[in-house]
Formats: C-alpha cells, sequence, structure tokens
C-alpha cells in the first residue's frame, strides 16, 4: 500500500465511523428542526477532517481528491445535510490550496486551517446577477491604509451563520466589469452579516442557509492571486460538481438501500411467494447505476486532468462538467422516488425504517444549486462553438 492510500484508508475509516455513529443518529433531528448538524460537524472537526485535502508540507494530511469524493459520499448516505457542509468546505479548501500560489497570507492561513480545523464557507451567489457565479455586482472599493471594503447582498450563505471564515467573489475594483472578479478570504469574526432571510426549506435543511448582506474591511493580501476567470473552470466548478454529485450519489445509495431492504423483509415473511415490489426494484437499480457511472466517470476525468490546467479550461471539459451536474441532479430524485414506490406507504411515513421523504427532499435541492436552466443555457452556446465536445 502506497502512502496516500494509507492516509485515504485512515481518514476514511474515520469518516465512515462518523457517518454511522453520529450523522445518522442525529440526522432526522436535524432535519426535522433545519438546525445546523452540530454533532457530525464537531466530530470532523476532532478528526481533522477539515484539512485532510491541505498538503502535507502546510501540516495537513494530504489525502487524495478521490478520497475526499469518497468522504461525502459516504456521509450522504446518513446524513445530506452534514454531507452538503462538508462538500462545500472542501470545495474552499481546494480553491485555495491550488490558487494560493505561494503568496505568503494564503500558506500562513492553511496551517491555521490545520492547527484549528477552520470551517469555510463562500460568498459566491448575488442578488441582481440572476445566479450567475462568474459575474459579481459588489465590488473592492478602496478604504484606509491601502485597505478595500466591500458589502454584497448574498440570497444564500451555507451554514454562514457557523463558518470561520469566508470566501467571497466580488468585482475587482469599482470600475471593473461584471466578469472581472476576485475571489477573497475574510474570518467571519472580522465580518459584518447581516440576515436577509430565513431558512425554512424542503430539504437540505440542516444545511442553515439563509440570505446575508455580508460587510467587511480586507487587506489586498487576503485577495486570492489568480483571477476568478482561472479559478472557477480549473477548481470550483468541477470540484463542486463533483463533490456535490458525490453526496446525492449517497443520498440515492441510501434510499435504494431502504427499498431493497424493505423488499427483502416482505420476502422473509412470505417464503417462496412472488414479491411484486422486486421488479420495481430492478428498475430503480437501473437507475442508481446510471448515476454511479456518471458519477465515476467524471471524477477519474478530473482526477486525470487536474494538473493540466490548458485542459481544464477547455470548452468541451467545461461541457462534461455541465453535463454531470444536469445528469446527477435530475437523476437522483427519481431514484429516490422510485424506492418510494417500491416501499409504498411506509416509504411516505417519516417514523418507518424505510423511510424516504428526507432522500427525496434533500435530492429536489439538486436541480437548484446552480440551477440546471442555466447550466443547459450556457452548454447550448458551448455547442454552438466548440470544436469537441
Amino acid at each position: 500500500m502506497t502512502v496516500t492510500a494509507d492516509r485515504d484508508a485512515v481518514f476514511l475509516a474515520g469518516i465512515g465511523e462518523i457517518a454511522e455513529t453520529i450523522a445518522a443518529v442525529h440526522a432526522d433531528d436535524v432535519d426535522r428542526n433545519a438546525r445546523f448538524p452540530i454533532e457530525a460537524v464537531t466530530a470532523l472537526r476532532e478528526q481533522r477532517a477539515f484539512s485532510a485535502l491541505v498538503p502535507t508540507e502546510h501540516g495537513g494530511d494530504g489525502v487524495s481528491f478521490r478520497a475526499i469524493a469518497a468522504a461525502c459520499f459516504t456521509l450522504g448516505r446518513r446524513c445530506g445535510a452534514t454531507a452538503m457542509v462538508f462538500a462545500m468546505h472542501q470545495i474552499q479548501v481546494a480553491t485555495i490550496v491550488r490558487h494560493a500560489e505561494g503568496a505568503p497570507y494564503f500558506e500562513e492561513y492553511l496551517r491555521a486551517l490545520v492547527a484549528e480545523q477552520r470551517l469555510i464557507a463562500s460568498v459566491t451567489s448575488e442578488v441582481g446577477t440572476g445566479g450567475d457565479m462568474s459575474r459579481s455586482v459588489a465590488a473592492l472599493t478602496p478604504a484606509a491604509d491601502g485597505r478595500s471594503s466591500f458589502e454584497k447582498q448574498a440570497p444564500t450563505v451555507s451554514y454562514g451563520g457557523y463558518a470561520d471564515d469566508l470566501l467571497t467573489t466580488l468585482r475587482a475594483h469599482p470600475d471593473a466589469a461584471p466578469g472581472e472578479q476576485v475571489a477573497v478570504l475574510h474570518r467571519t469574526d472580522a465580518t459584518t452579516m447581516e440576515p436577509s432571510g430565513t431558512w425554512d426549506p424542503l430539504g437540505m435543511r440542516g444545511t442553515c442557509s439563509p440570505g446575508f448582506t455580508v460587510t467587511a474591511e480586507v487587506a489586498a493580501e487576503q485577495v486570492l492571486p489568480a483571477p476568478f476567470s482561472a479559478i472557477a473552470p480549473e477548481t470550483m466548478v468541477p470540484v463542486s460538481h463533483i463533490l456535490w454529485s458525490h453526496v446525492w450519489l449517497g443520498i440515492a445509495t441510501d434510499a435504494f438501500d431502504r427499498a431493497r431492504a424493505f423488499v427483502r423483509a416482505a420476502a422473509r415473511r412470505a417464503p417462496g411467494e412472488p414479491v411484486p415490489a422486486a421488479v420495481k426494484l430492478s428498475h430503480v437499480m437501473t437507475q442508481l447505476s446510471m448515476l454511479r457511472g456518471e458519477v465515476h466517470r467524471a471524477l477519474d476525468e478530473y482526477v486525470a486532468a487536474a494538473d493540466d490546467r490548458e485542459r481544464l479550461g477547455t470548452m468541451a471539459f467545461a461541457l462534461h462538467v455541465n453535463n454531470l451536474k444536469l445528469a446527477a441532479s435530475e437523476q437522483v430524485p427519481r431514484v429516490c422516488q422510485g424506492a418510494m414506490g417500491v416501499c409504498g406507504i411506509v416509504g411516505f411515513k417519516n417514523d418507518t425504517p424505510f423511510s424516504i421523504g428526507r432522500h427525496l427532499r434533500d435530492a429536489m435541492s439538486a436541480s437548484l444549486m446552480v440551477a440546471n436552466d442555466r447550466l443547459h443555457q450556457t452548454n447550448a452556446g458551448l455547442l454552438l462553438i466548440a470544436k469537441e465536445v
């Protein structure tokens, strides 16, 4: 076993323990009360999982991206909200690791992340952009002593009230075009966050993602060196779609497992008798296999191209990543709904071992995270000019 494989195995063993003994135990209460999954997040912090992706030269565990994706899947099988918080944090870590470019501020920050297990949230959505992450309204505005300030109205900031730090996208300066963006890292204890909404959604209730008006003053060194126009296609977009899809695959897999347990229980009650629901279960397995294949292929493609930034910036790769998000987000509700059809009324009820309600509601959020209509619009434009797809 290689050193990396050994690290991955130890890391994933700890994630599995947290998923089974903590996340699963509190998942229904987290969902019912739309509360932050503090028990599982605390356990992840104690396990040093927040810095797992940080390279060893900065004190992190240096686990592979495959292991991070597998962790999202494992947590997603037991609590979608916990898995999504973990995934979104790792997206920000990957962004910093890949685009710090040796900047002393970010090198020091990574060491602090390891030591303090700091939780990072993102502020990328903004009122007035129509959900387009590649455009910003708020800008960095020169303030005193060479610093800059900003005020950004974000319609959602996932777990923003619980994060230690925020990675915020902004226009580079007051005269910058909407697409001339930078990413700024700032501490929440040096940020004013005024709530601008409530959080009582259909699913993913434990992510606690209301809107905020975010105001802060930052130094120039807190701006990632790379422009966001490079950060998004090379890291933030593909990593987001891959990790999100692993969370959704975990949710769908647990829904299937519950449906399979229902069918097996029915078969035990009437040995030798036909079980009509077993045929329905076979159809659900086909849908789950399609979802699993799409997710795993995308992970393989990204891992193979991760160090080839020219490849990551191609229109063909953008189409593949967008298609992953579209396919996965549309398939996961079908799997969950099919699983509910297998279980019938006991899958519809919230107080049975075969309940699929939380899974289906969490799955419905998938098409809204970077809206599918917007991705189809982007793909339509790319298909007209891309030389290869």
